[in-house]
């Protein structure tokens, strides 16, 4: 059995949000006037994540990717995924990176290798404009220790056009000498993070941008179902990748699934319906038909937008909200 949609795409990867809560307050993730946090009743306990995520594997999948808000924050996170970590999943993990070396030995003792670490800059006094918090020391010092011990390191980058575009050569000047993925994102709209494309940095400008300093960076084979365009400076260590899901979407082999922190069923992440799960699981109904049928709601690209419409999105949560 597994959780197929409409289009024929099965859907093996869940990206579970078990916070809503953080230690940054990035611009573009939280609205400049916050959010109303989900009261502790309404937000899955850890067993109850445990619990669902167990029925989502009985349906096929595989992998799972822990977020937040930053999930590090949540109390009594270390029971927490050491055991998911017990389930027959590759666990993975987005992170601010702030706590991290609380969690490396734990992360090595469970098999836990891939870590996407959010950095908007690699500079402290803007990465202090863009987050609000003066972490930036201690994200590099972590950043710094997880590749010392072998971890698979992404950085996400989310380019904002005047903001930190220009900064675009320095992240790739990391991959020189540092086994690093760095991975560019296109500023997405969500619910009050004051969206519109004059700010977006598109896949074809992050390309000039790296051959006018690196030379033609070489298109690499992107994994199955990967939401990024890879490519690589030649002779480089590391690597690069785009996400452009506003100028190139790449929903044709998406196959992810979101499950919030307070427990619904997202089929994407523009999605403005959701599943509640976590009322049903707690007067004890068997999950697998509700996800079953929620899937057949999904549609093929963007929950249907062929452009990206204020009215729609607005009707969405913020980025904290769903879930890195």
């Amino acid at each position: 059995m597994n959780i197929t949609d409409t289009f024929g795409r099965k859907h093996n990867y869940l990206r579970i949000s078990v916070t809503d809560r953080c230690n940054l307050r990035c611009f573009y993730c939280m609205p400049e006037e916050g959010i109303e946090l989900t009261e502790k009743d309404h937000l899955m306990s850890l067993e109850e994540i445990i619990a669902i995520a167990r029925q989502f594997t009985e349906l096929g999948v595989d992998t799972i990717r822990l977020t937040g808000g930053e999930p590090l924050v949540r109390k009594n996170f270390a029971y927490l995924i050491e055991e998911l970590s017990k389930l027959p999943v590759t666990l993975k993990l987005t992170t601010n990176g702030i706590l991290l070396d609380k969690y490396f030995d734990l992360f090595e003792r469970i098999g836990l290798k891939k870590i996407n670490i959010s950095l908007d800059s690699l500079d402290q006094a803007k990465a202090l404009y863009m987050t609000k918090r003066d972490y930036f020391p201690r994200i590099m010092a972590n950043i710094e220790e997880a590749l010392k011990r072998g971890f698979q390191i992404k950085l996400n980058i989310v380019l904002i056009k005047g903001v930190n575009d220009a900064e675009i050569k320095d992240f790739v000047a990391l991959t020189r000498d540092k086994n690093i993925n760095v991975k560019f994102i296109e500023f997405m709209p969500f619910k009050g993070n004051q969206w519109d494309w004059s700010k977006g940095v598109s896949e074809e400008e992050i390309l000039k941008e790296v051959s006018r300093h690196f030379g033609e960076p070489q298109k690499q084979q992107d994994p199955a179902h990967s939401t990024s365009s890879n490519y690589q400076v030649p002779g480089f260590q590391g690597s690069f990748g785009v996400v452009s899901t506003i100028t190139k979407p790449f929903c044709e082999g998406c196959n992810r699934i979101r499950l919030t922190a307070d427990g619904k069923m997202k089929n994407c992440l523009f999605a403005t319906s959701e599943t509640d799960l976590l009322t049903p699981h707690r007067a004890q109904a068997d999950l697998k038909p509700l996800i079953l049928e929620a899937i057949k709601g999904k549609k093929f690209s963007r929950d249907g937008m062929e452009v990206m419409e204020q009215s729609h999105y607005e009707e969405n949560r913020s980025m904290i909200s769903i879930g890195g």
